[in-house]
């Protein structure tokens, strides 16, 4: 059974709720370890030359796709009669994939490589050895002297490396359609920009006929985004090192603080939200139908493929009230400790390392280089931003994507901010939190 606790009518006949369930019960023993590296493995063999190579993500949208084929090409320039397999999963923000992967990890069947995201996630499937230190990608392309080291020590264990991070998106961000913004008689938001003025620019732009702002709440997770910028706001790094330590409290006054402004944003979001993708969602503000939403910055490559031109038709800050702080959502492939196709594994991870293949990846996905020797100048005016943002910022992992607390804690996040949907009530929230 799933070592989260249940919580009755909450889970009741839900489906994302069995999914998060049966990757809890899969990973149970790892979620609830500390960080021992007794059953760590060492890196895959790489001796025996085969043509093989799978890979399982959840990327689908079409920037994402076309990212990844980035790292497939740099394979194939290797190993011209690979063969490689896309197994990818839809849906969730990866919930889904992880679902999947844990029903093959049960079939004892694991892809030879997966996606995943840094920090607890990753370090988890280390701890129960299911796969291969990598450190020797890190020493061959210089990658573990050239990223952030928060970033690094989310990938690491007992100073060794278990993954190979693909980029950074910035979770912490405010974008904003600037045609949308002139028809409301509102100003770009700039340095400074606060919460307040935030609402009262939402409430003009309702008034004018504008939709205030796009959310794509068909996946839960960017309603988690947004309740985790505005706890951000409230609370700040020091905060975030209480939540990552287990001692914040999810009933006082930092939290109901942050859970009304969680409610005065969505009483003003985009009454159709619910039927949205967070893709979908991003096209409708490159269109000019919106003029605010917060999500990570996968939004700006589907913002942009509408035809839209960053930093002229859109642009970006930092969620009000989070300036000199970078909410790091890092994916990162690993590769399976026992997976015969070790030479295009390592190879895969590699070209996810590779100066050169992480530039023309992260131009077309949106994120941003984790490499800060990488000349960032041909990616977008965002994405350089964002770059500089990263290097000069202080770098939390996210609460949204799991790279804090597991699984339980994450399913428990979920689960209090749908509670606090329906019913707008902060004991709902520190309910799920309590329960969890």
């Amino acid at each position: 059974m799933s070592l989260c606790a249940q919580s009755g009518s909450e889970r009741r006949g839900r489906r994302r709720r069995r999914a998060l369930a049966l990757v809890s019960a899969v990973t149970a023993a790892v979620v609830t370890a500390s960080c021992s590296s007794a059953a760590l493995a060492p890196a895959p063999a790489t001796d025996q030359s085969t043509d093989n190579l799978e890979v399982m993500t959840w990327w689908t949208s079409g920037s994402e796709k076309a990212a990844l084929q980035v790292l497939f090409d740099a394979v194939r320039a290797q190993h011209p009669n690979a063969t490689i397999i896309d197994t990818a999963v839809s849906g969730g923000a990866g919930s889904n994939s992880q679902t999947a992967l844990a029903t093959r990890l049960r079939a004892g069947n694991l892809p030879d490589c997966w996606q995943t995201f840094a920090g607890a996630p990753l370090k988890s499937f280390a701890n129960y050895g299911w796969i291969g230190d990598v450190s020797s990608i890190y020493t061959d392309t210089g990658l573990g002297s050239a990223i952030p080291g928060p970033i690094l020590e989310a990938m690491s264990i007992d100073g060794k490396q278990y993954g190979v991070p693909t980029g950074a998106h910035r979770g912490n961000v405010l974008w904003f359609n600037s045609a949308a913004l002139t028809k409301a008689g509102v100003s770009a938001p700039g340095a400074g920009y606060t919460f307040e003025q935030f609402v009262a620019d939402l409430d003009k732009a309702k008034a004018a006929g504008v939709v205030p702002l796009c959310l794509g709440g068909r996946d839960r997770f960017t309603s988690v985004e947004l309740f985790e910028n505005n706890l951000l706001s409230v609370i700040g790094a020091q905060g975030w090192e209480q939540v990552s330590a287990g001692s914040f409290s999810w009933s006082g006054e930092q939290a109901r603080t942050a859970l009304d402004r969680f409610g005065q944003v969505l009483d003003r979001a985009d009454p159709q939200a619910s039927s949205l993708t967070w893709d979908e969602a991003a096209a409708k503000l490159g269109r000019g139908e919106c003029a605010f939403a917060s999500m990570n910055d996968s939004f700006e490559a589907e913002a942009a493929a509408t035809g839209a031109t960053d930093g002229k038709d859109f642009g970006a800050v930092p969620y009000p009230g989070t300036e000199g702080l970078f909410t790091a959502v890092v994916d990162a492939f690993v590769i399976n400790a026992n997976t015969p196709n070790g030479q295009n594994g390592m190879a895969f991870l590699t070209a996810a390392a590779d100066p050169t293949a992480t530039l023309t990846f992260n131009a077309k996905k949106g994120s941003v280089p984790v490499r800060t020797d990488v000349d960032v100048s041909s990616l977008s005016g965002y994405q350089q931003g964002a770059a500089a943002a990263l290097r000069s910022s202080t770098v939390l992992l996210s609460i949204a994507h799991g790279e804090i607390g597991g699984t339980c804690f994450q399913e428990g996040v979920s689960n209090g901010v749908a509670a606090f949907k329906r019913t707008r009530d902060p004991a709902a929230f520190a309910a799920q939190m309590q329960s969890r």
